[in-house]
């Protein structure tokens, strides 16, 4: 688990080339940061140093606090329980949340169990019903896309939604897999193929024919789930946009992934950057054969190298969230984002361990968890390979 305390060294940020893009916000991230020291970093000290995830009922302490003070699914509107952010200062907030080395700071923002983009598309009523209470961090939702036969082509789809026998709702048959927050989600966000038009439709906790099937406890102890869909059925009202929601799942879909795989660009960036600190603070104070071990070329080169890569993913990462907030979403840009960053932050993360040797190996330190934790970046929102697909297709290679 990650300790909850700012290692020794930490590098001073104002005076790194990223600082020109995160000027604008600085006192919103201060302020989060703030929220993270006095009330976050007390709780994480008391949670058992073996525990990879925290309880259930304080991660959703953790999330309605943090929507009350506005930090929460900030880039949303007010009018719905957000703060209207745009979306680069909400990036920098997941920035910071990586950054600071606390085990609960990525809890206060909204992540696989908050707000969907998807349900941004939603009729009035579901906005009010659905969105609302997400937005203000008093529900929880699970999103069932992924399949068996359909990882990273997720719309290639097998669950099938055909109308019931008496037309006025909808049957909904197929298997889902890795499934976050099955298991405490007021809701789910089902998407299925009418007729060959990836849909997405909401079906409520305790349908009769939703249920949970096997479990799996993922590297850094996060549960996932496997979900079976037999004969669910939802009334009209189920279908997100009403009936012009028919087939609009995979467009809605590819715009909020880019929102994603930037929100995850910017957690791995702050993780690289605790982990270079950790790394940094330790050669500075460990000593080997006479002399600190930071002298020696060899500490230097993971060292040095991780800052320049480090340093070049976080510029790349601010950059596409300014062009989201001036109205550029190219997923060609975001894919960038999230190869570059999930990439670095791997390669980060291990020669971080590797400057501690055994003392990082070690079962309780921050870099053994974060080993475990930041190896599911290359994967999550869309693996390093499909990213590289998007980026060939956008320079016209496929």
């Amino acid at each position: 688990m990650i300790t909850a305390h700012s290692p020794a060294g930490t590098p001073v940020r104002s005076s790194s080339p990223s600082s020109v893009l995160e000027a604008e916000h600085r006192e919103l991230v201060a302020s989060f940061e703030a929220f993270i020291r006095k009330e976050l970093v007390p709780l994480a000290a008391d949670l058992p140093e073996t525990a990879d995830l925290p309880p259930a009922d304080l991660r959703d302490y953790i999330r309605r606090r943090s929507a009350r003070l506005g930090f929460y699914a900030g880039d949303y509107p007010e009018e719905l329980g957000g703060s209207g952010m745009p979306f680069s200062a909400v990036v920098l907030l997941h920035h910071a949340a990586g950054r600071s080395g606390c085990p609960l700071a990525p809890y206060a923002l909204a992540g696989s169990d908050g707000p969907s983009p998807l349900l941004r598309h939603g009729t009035e009523e579901q906005i009010q019903r659905y969105l609302v209470p997400l937005v203000r961090g008093e529900a929880v939702r699970c999103l069932a896309l992924t399949e068996p036969h359909a990882g990273s082509d997720a719309f290639h789809l097998t669950s099938t939604a055909e109308r019931d026998e008496e037309g006025r709702g909808w049957l909904l048959n197929g298997r889902k897999t890795f499934v976050s927050n099955a298991d405490r989600a007021d809701f789910t966000l089902v998407v299925a193929s009418v007729e060959g038009q990836a849909t997405a439709f909401v079906v409520e906790a305790g349908n009769p024919g939703l249920r949970i099937g096997q479990r799996y406890d993922g590297m850094s102890g996060e549960p996932l789930f496997e979900l079976l869909l037999e004969d669910v059925r939802v009334p009209d009202d189920a279908v997100i946009g009403g009936a012009d929601g028919i087939g609009s799942a995979m467009g809605s879909g590819i715009d909020s992934l880019s929102r994603g795989r930037l929100v995850v660009a910017a957690m791995c960036n702050g993780i690289a950057e605790y982990a270079l600190a950790q790394g940094v603070g330790y050669a500075r104070e460990r000593q080997a054969f006479g002399a600190r071990i930071g002298a020696y070329q060899h500490v230097q080169e993971h060292l040095v190298s991780s800052r320049a890569e480090v340093e070049a993913a976080k510029l790349l990462t601010l950059a596409c969230a300014r062009l989201v907030d001036e109205g550029t979403e190219a997923p060609e840009n975001a894919a960038l984002a999230k190869l570059t960053s999930s990439e670095t932050a791997v390669r980060v993360v291990d020669r971080a361990l590797q400057v501690h040797g055994a003392t990082g190996w070690v079962r309780g330190h921050p870099l053994e968890f974060l080993y475990r934790y930041v190896r599911m970046m290359t994967i999550i929102e869309g693996t390093s390979e499909i990213q590289k697909v998007i980026i060939a297709r956008a320079m016209g290679l496929g």
